[in-house]
């Protein structure tokens, strides 16, 4: 199970929010009415959700929780009102009665939401961000990232020592029921009065904004459709992946503006089972493809292997980009391999070429991103 960590400005938010059971992302819209990056990354963030992910929130240091995503109506994850996908400066006037947040004008700034419930309660005792980094260092990864941003998603190891550090921390208030934060239904009741399919979000309209042709201006915003796919298509050219994310640190820790980042990080479950059997990674270029990129991915691929799989044949790598010219082709068949040695009676040599490339193009009829593999 992954979990997510709000950031919030005031304790005020947080008992507002806790009782809505109701989160949104505040967006100040552009001047040109198209989305940049940094909101294509928060909406990548929001496609990535799925109903029993655990929900954190963190304000002053501290961390509160916990709570679980839910989904009141089809999804967890909802446009605070139809077309709230477009950045254009609507009327709060003309939008209040078809607005799910529509306290004031404000709430224009509220473009996506996403609906969760105590799991088991959200505790009025915060833990310290310092105490819950030295409780399991080893499990902590994008937590100590957390600067600049709305939030982030944390992965099973990492979510599981934070659910477990914040029960541990509480055990009394859990076993006595006490001070916890109390939630009302009247903003999931909304929610249900006021569903329709206007309200569902897709990355649609928001890379239909940043197309050209078949081209795609953004590469997050590459990453977010790709994230809403491969989420939404079991069977998807990527194959199917129980976890999915984006900008995952990789890279040893230092100033967080100079880390690495996967475009898109992800693994996979044996069925039945919580063991993980796959790890995905994919890097993404909206341009043509040059030699660079297939270094960059494998160096991703070594990545993955030492701090996640510590085995190359748990490890599946993709690279997107609009073409992919002769010399990088040629580039791939050639060093993009490992070697390694699994077991010792007998030894056994493992040869990995798991690296697949794979080209876009832009569909403006059904706003959709195709795809298709490169084979030679």
């Amino acid at each position: 199970m992954a979990g997510y960590i709000f950031t919030l400005d005031s304790y005020d938010s947080l008992k507002e929010i806790i009782k809505n059971g109701v989160y949104s992302t505040n967006i100040n819209i552009p001047k040109k009415n198209v989305w940049i990056p940094a909101h294509e990354g928060t909406f990548a963030d929001y496609f990535s959700m799925k109903e029993g992910d655990n929900v954190y929130f963190f304000i002053d240091r501290k961390i509160y929780g916990i709570g679980e995503l839910v989904n009141v109506v089809d999804d967890c994850k909802l446009l605070n009102f139809p077309l709230a996908d477009f950045p254009t400066s609507e009327s709060f006037a003309d939008l209040k009665k078809k607005m799910i947040l529509n306290k004031s004008a404000f709430n224009l700034k509220n473009r996506f939401i996403c609906t969760f419930k105590k799991s088991p309660y959200f505790f009025l005792n915060g833990v310290d961000m310092d105490d819950v980094l030295a409780s399991n260092s080893k499990a902590f990864k994008m937590l100590r990232v957390l600067w600049k941003l709305s939030f982030i998603k944390i992965d099973d190891l990492e979510n599981k020592a934070l659910f477990d550090y914040i029960l541990k921390a509480n055990e009394q208030e859990l076993i006595q029921v006490k001070d916890i934060f109390h939630a009302e239904e009247a903003l999931h009741n909304r929610i249900k009065n006021l569903y329709s399919d206007g309200y569902k979000a897709t990355s649609k309209n928001i890379i239909s904004l940043v197309a050209d042709a078949e081209y795609i201006r953004h590469e997050m915003a590459i990453e977010a459709a790709i994230i809403d796919y491969i989420s939404n298509h079991k069977r998807s050219i990527f194959g199917e992946w129980d976890y999915i994310s984006h900008q995952v640190v990789a890279s040893p820790f230092k100033p967080v503006d100079y880390m690495d980042k996967m475009d898109i990080f992800g693994y996979r479950y044996i069925p039945g089972y919580s063991t993980i059997s796959k790890y995905l990674t994919i890097e993404i270029k909206k341009d043509k493809a040059t030699e660079d990129v297939i270094h960059q991915i494998m160096k991703y691929v070594d990545w993955v292997n030492q701090e996640y799989s510590n085995s190359y044949d748990m490890i599946e790598a993709f690279v997107v980009a609009k073409e992919f010219p002769q010399e990088v082709i040629e580039l791939k068949n050639k060093i993009a391999k490992r070697v390694s040695t699994k077991g010792r009676r007998p030894a056994i040599t493992i040869e990995w070429e798991n690296l697949r490339l794979i080209k876009y193009a832009y569909d403006s009829n059904t706003k959709s991103i195709l795809f298709e593999e490169i084979l030679e």
